[in-house]
This record gives structure tokens, C-alpha cells and sequence, in this order.
């Protein structure tokens, strides 16, 4: 394939400064069942390729999905009128520093791969799940699915870069709603394919799956005579499986450096950050250290290099609660003139490549669980995100979760339902005051963070301990 598509980018005779094609190969498989019947069965095969050419300055692009060197030709001449006819209406002129030369390759850590369960095993593991979860008559509804991705992807350019990335993904979930009357309670697995990560079907089932069931179906049973969580402001504590929203929509969206430079306004809204802002301002409490790390083993979002050919490297985006790093490519880096990262990504063969997340992780501290609950006196625990606003600048936010406990003298007592609590970005962060060592770290993904004209659904991941926030609004009832 590199000889291949090296040739056609050789034998253009269009003038630019600089060509690349990113190919792209993908088989999807996805199963689901609900209520112990089997709902969905299905395999899907993609491939494609996007031509991206600098010339005058400008980036131009063009998708194909035929991989005949006829075709790509047809893209790569495409993409160089696109570039010279934005050209007279450039914001910021490109060099070809923003693509420069790469080889390498990534494979994502598995043992098994994604033949290691077959459809037919796959569905029955998933029919248990759905049977175990009936821990009660007063289970009204169960449901569990799966999916695995196989993607492989081919970079090359005229300066010579070459990459090669194959991506193992399984993303699975599990939940049922519980009912008693008019009352209704839902619990899942962490959330919507939380529960996803880089490997083989040899993570799933894991030794914890079935312990997991018994939990959510109890659970879900448990909330239908909880109390409503009381409506104080208090000590919250927030578990891994919220932390990861919490980090997605307050720290990850805020600090894209498109978003800033006013790219996304028109869809996925804008940012309270400026520009200025990074190297001084201080977004957190000491205790707040967050990297950006596509190099984490086993995480959704981990990669050797992003979609236009640069190196993935960990880089602090917060150290000791000071804004160091933004999130952006080297496009949005040479525009800002602020340090980014390697997160030029993009969600198919038929995308360009824009600044996204990839992993998001808090960094642990030294609190155990224990400790972090036996040091207060009264609070909220919640865990699983259920709900979730954010304005476009996200800056005040409001967050439900499924599950909570009330903390009461150093101790979780009642169970209560319908958690929820509010506040604003910076002042949030700020009131951190205890943060979970190693052993409450714990790491999940989301297949669906949105963004981008045409829209570009992508995988990221989120690691995060146990946190604790002093004098948080919490509320409860339904949202």
C-alpha cells in the first residue's frame, strides 16, 4: 500500500508545496440485545482515502472511496483547487512546517485480537448478561451490546512521511431500568459504552463481569425506595465513571485551541480560555495535574501518531492547577502561537483532520478511598453520569448522575437517587481538595464526542481518580 499510494503522489503534476494521503480501512461488528432477545446483528466494511494538498499557503482537501490511482489523482487535483481558491480569502498562511516528515507504526496491545469470540458466542454472553441482570421481578427492562472496530490506516506524504496504525476497539455496555409503579430508575455500566477500551475480545467477558451484573441489577432495585438527594451546598465526591464527564466537558472542550481561535463557534460553541490565558492563568487547586496521553496502553484514544502524521507524545495540559497546554495541532499551534499537542484527528476516511481529545487523565494523588471519605464530616458521593448541560463557552455546567450515597461522619450511610449538582468551570475546579491515589484510578471511553461541519463523532478516553470538591450546589429530582 505505501509503494502504492507514494507513486501517485510521485507522478502528480499539479505544482503544490506539499500532498498527503491518509487511506483508510474499517470493519465494524456490532451485536445487541434487549429483554433477552436478540435486537441487532451487523457488519460493516468501509474504506476510503483523504487527499490533503498545501499550496499557497492554504490547505485543501478531497475523499474518495474509490483506491484506484485514477481516482486519487482525481482527489489530489481537487484538493490543490480547493487550496487555491481559498487562498485569496486566507486567515493564515501555512508552511510546510505544519506536516513535517514522520515514519513509524502503531498496533493496539491485544493477546487475541477480535476473533477471539465468535458472533454466536458474543451473543450468548450478552443473553446471560441481559438474564443476570433480572436480579427482580420489579426489572422492567434489560439490555447489553457490543462492538469491535479493526481499522487500519496509511499515511503518506511528498517529504517522505510513512505510518502505518491498526486499531483493535471493543466498546461494550450493559444496564437495565428498574420499576416500581410510577417510579422509574435507571443503572448502568459506568454509562453508555463506558466500558470501552484498545484490545481484543480477551477483556471481555473479565473476571469482574458477572460481579458487575449482580451490582447494576441490585442497584437499580436499590434506587426505586432511595431518597431524593437533598438540596444543600456540601462536600461532593465525585467516582471515576463521572470524573470522566466531568473532565470531558470542563477541561478536554474548553481548552481545543479551535474552539478558542473561533473555528467551532457556529456548532460546538466556543470557550471561556483565551489565548493569553495559557502559562498563567490558574484553572484549578494545586492538586489538579492533567495530562494529555495517547501513549496509555489499553486506553480508547491511544495512537503512535495523529491524523496528519505527528508523533503522539504525554504532555501536561495542567500542572499544580496552572493552564500550561492547549489541545490543538500544529495548524491551530502556528495560528495561536500556544504549545499543543499531537490531536489532529479525524473520525473516517472522509473527514479532514481537526483538533479533538484524545485521552484526558487526571493524574492520581495520594488519597486513598478510605481516607477521602472518613475525612468528611458530611457530603454527597455520586457515581455514572446520567444527564449533562454545559453553555457554549463552558463555563456554568449542571451534571445528573444515576447513583449516590449521603457521607455521614466519615462514613457512606443512605443510598439516594436522582443526584445531581451545578457549578462553574473555574471555581470547581478550584474548590478540588482531596484526589484518590493509584488505587481509585480507574479508566473508561466514549465512542461519541461530537463536533466539526460536517459533524465527526470520535473516540476518546478518560482516566481519573476518585475526586472530592469543598461546598458544591447538589440537588435533587428528576432531570
Amino acid at each position: 500500500m505505501f509503494k502504492f499510494l507514494s507513486d501517485v503522489v510521485t507522478a502528480t503534476t499539479v505544482s503544490t508545496d506539499w500532498i498527503g494521503i491518509r487511506a483508510v480501512k474499517d470493519i465494524t461488528k456490532s451485536c445487541a440485545i434487549r429483554d433477552s432477545h436478540p435486537e441487532r446483528n451487523t457488519q460493516q466494511f468501509g474504506h476510503g482515502a483523504m487527499v490533503e494538498v498545501l499550496a499557497q499557503g492554504q490547505f485543501g482537501y478531497s475523499a474518495t472511496n474509490d483506491l484506484s490511482a485514477a481516482a486519487l489523482t482525481r482527489a489530489i487535483e481537487s484538493a490543490y483547487h480547493q487550496a487555491i481558491a481559498a487562498s485569496t480569502w486566507a486567515v493564515h498562511r501555512f508552511t510546510t512546517a505544519a506536516r513535517p516528515k514522520a515514519t513509524g507504526n502503531y498496533v493496539s496491545p491485544h493477546r487475541k485480537g477480535l476473533d477471539a469470540l465468535s458472533p454466536a458466542e458474543l451473543n450468548q454472553i450478552l443473553l446471560q448478561v441481559c438474564d443476570r441482570l433480572k436480579v427482580s421481578d420489579k426489572i422492567a427492562q434489560t439490555s447489553a451490546s457490543a462492538r469491535s472496530h479493526d481499522i487500519e490506516t496509511w499515511f503518506v506524504s511528498s517529504n517522505g512521511s510513512e505510518i502505518y496504525q491498526r486499531d483493535y476497539l471493543v466498546e461494550t455496555h450493559f444496564g437495565t431500568i428498574a420499576q416500581d409503579g410510577p417510579t422509574t430508575q435507571l443503572r448502568t455500566d459506568h454509562g453508555y459504552l463506558a466500558h470501552s477500551y484498545q484490545g481484543g475480545w480477551e477483556l471481555f467477558p473479565d473476571l469482574d463481569l458477572w460481579q458487575r451484573v449482580q451490582q447494576v441489577g441490585e442497584q437499580a432495585v436499590e434506587l426505586l425506595d432511595a431518597d431524593n438527594c437533598p438540596n444543600v451546598a456540601t462536600t461532593l465526591v465525585l467516582a471515576p465513571d463521572q470524573m470522566m464527564l466531568q473532565i470531558h466537558e470542563s477541561i478536554g472542550h474548553p481548552l481545543e485551541l479551535d474552539r478558542i481561535l473561533g473555528d467551532e463557534r457556529n456548532y460546538a460553541g466556543g470557550s471561556f480560555i483565551k489565548l493569553e490565558d495559557f502559562g498563567s492563568l490558574e484553572y484549578g487547586s494545586p492538586l489538579m495535574n492533567v495530562t494529555f496521553d495517547p501513549t496509555v496502553p489499553g486506553e480508547l484514544a491511544s495512537y503512535g501518531f495523529d491524523d496528519v502524521g505527528t508523533r503522539a507524545t504525554r504532555e501536561y495540559l495542567i500542572c499544580g492547577g496552572k493552564l500550561e497546554r492547549g489541545l490543538g495541532g500544529l495548524e491551530s499551534q502556528q495560528r495561536s502561537q500556544v504549545p499543543g499537542v499531537a490531536n489532529s484527528r479525524a473520525s473516517s476516511w472522509n473527514r479532514p483532520a481537526i483538533d479533538r481529545m484524545a485521552n484526558i487523565n487526571l493524574e492520581p494523588g495520594d488519597r486513598s478511598f478510605e481516607q477521602i471519605i472518613g475525612s468528611i464530616e458530611h457530603g454527597v458521593y455520586m457515581e455514572t453520569n446520567r444527564s449533562w448541560s454545559i453553555d457554549d463557552q463552558r463555563h456554568k455546567f449542571q451534571f445528573g448522575c444515576e447513583y449516590g450515597k449521603l457521607i455521614e461522619n466519615g462514613k457512606l450511610t443512605r443510598t439516594i437517587k436522582n443526584p445531581n449538582y451545578r457549578s462553574v468551570t473555574p471555581q470547581f475546579w478550584h474548590s478540588l481538595s482531596q484526589v484518590g491515589d493509584r488505587n481509585t484510578w480507574e479508566m473508561y471511553g466514549t465512542p461519541f464526542c461530537g463536533k466539526g461541519e460536517p459533524n465527526q463523532l470520535i473516540r476518546v478516553g478518560h482516566g481519573s481518580p476518585m475526586c472530592a470538591f469543598d461546598n458544591i450546589e447538589v440537588f435533587g429530582g428528576a432531570v
